[in-house]
């Protein structure tokens, strides 16, 4: 047992008990998993993969897991019901097998879902050969899944998820670290001075769609993940975020560094009947880098504080620079009219 108490489940071999017991209480397989282990990445969940025997047939399994200590269950619950929503609506998204927000389960809330084969390191996703193919289909296929995922509006089955509005949101976010950043400041007057009018569409909104939460196998798009920011709003956000420059790694396009405006904008408007407006996209690509800048700001956050210790969140922190540049390439052009 660790200092966590009775829930602290960490080591692989506790992990491997918990769920050899929970396989078999809700009957997804009659034995344990198998090559348990850890995954790399992600900053702000666990991700481990193993194999278990399912209906005869030993299939390969990732559980995504809260870090110990920071179990978030409504977002995980909301997270699960997200990506059976956006199956429903023909987005590829890995089959949800089991999820539980209650921590006495695995240690912590977690989602167990099918394996997807495929990349999800962006670097190999837009330089190996063996995926040259793909990077071509990928601008349109990230437009279509898109344009499914904002095509989930019933209000009756989106009206759990939370709405906010996103410059009162970055904000608040902001002024939580207790101190002055000019080239945030001046984002925000910027954005709050260009606000462009809605088209009035309330959809669901992945909130985190990018390279590097998606899988690319060697035909295109294979699955969407990381739905943890899922929440509803304009639809357009998404867009701007796939498109800011951060998620681009250093690929020659503005869609994910693999796409065009056009790819992007007429397999969307295909999925959703709704094309898209290229000065509305661009205001969301600002609010995309004040966010992913606010984001940096709160991983680096955790380790300094102590609640989290992690070489990968304290790396973050050089991050936050980065997009203060490209927030200033973004509004460049109009802060001579902006700063007085």
């Amino acid at each position: 047992m660790g200092a966590g108490g009775e829930h602290d489940l960490d080591e692989p071999a506790q992990v491997a008990a918990a769920l050899t017991t929970r396989l078999g209480s809700v009957g997804l397989a009659d034995s344990g998993p198998l090559d348990l282990r850890r995954l790399s990445g992600g900053a702000s969940r666990q991700t481990w993969s193993f194999r278990a025997p399912l209906n005869g047939t030993v299939r390969p399994l990732i559980l995504r897991r809260d870090p110990l200590g920071e179990p978030r269950p409504t977002q995980m619950a909301l997270e699960a019901k997200a990506i059976t929503l956006a199956g429903q609506y023909d987005v590829p998204v890995p089959q949800i097998l089991d999820s539980s927000s209650d921590s006495a389960v695995l240690g912590s809330p977690y989602l167990m879902m099918s394996h997807v084969g495929g990349e999800t390191i962006a670097r190999r996703i837009l330089r190996d050969d063996q995926y040259a193919t793909a990077r071509e289909r990928l601008g349109g296929q990230l437009g279509h899944a898109l344009g499914r995922i904002h095509s989930i509006t019933d209000a009756a089955v989106i009206s759990d998820f939370p709405r906010w509005d996103p410059l009162d949101r970055h904000r608040a976010r902001y002024e939580q670290f207790g101190f002055k950043r000019p080239v945030i400041e001046l984002a925000l007057r910027w954005l709050a001075e260009r606000r462009p009018t809605a088209d009035g569409r309330i959809t669901l909104v992945h909130g985190d769609f990018r390279l590097g939460n998606v899988i690319v196998d060697d035909n295109g798009l294979a699955a969407v993940l990381d739905w943890e920011n899922v929440h509803v709003g304009d639809p357009m956000e998404d867009l701007g975020y796939l498109c800011i420059r951060a998620w681009r790694f250093a690929g020659p396009k503005p869609v994910a560094g693999v796409g065009t405006f056009s790819e992007l904008f007429d397999a969307y408007e295909a999925a959703s009947g709704v094309r898209p407006d290229a000065q509305v996209v661009r205001w969301w690509q600002v609010v995309g880098t004040l966010s992913w800048a606010l984001g940096c700001m709160f991983q680096v956050d955790r380790h300094l504080s102590g609640a989290t210790r992690s070489v990968e969140l304290a790396a973050i922190g050089r991050r936050i620079a980065e997009q203060e540049h490209d927030l200033l390439r973004l509004i460049k052009n109009d802060l001579s009219r902006s700063v007085r």
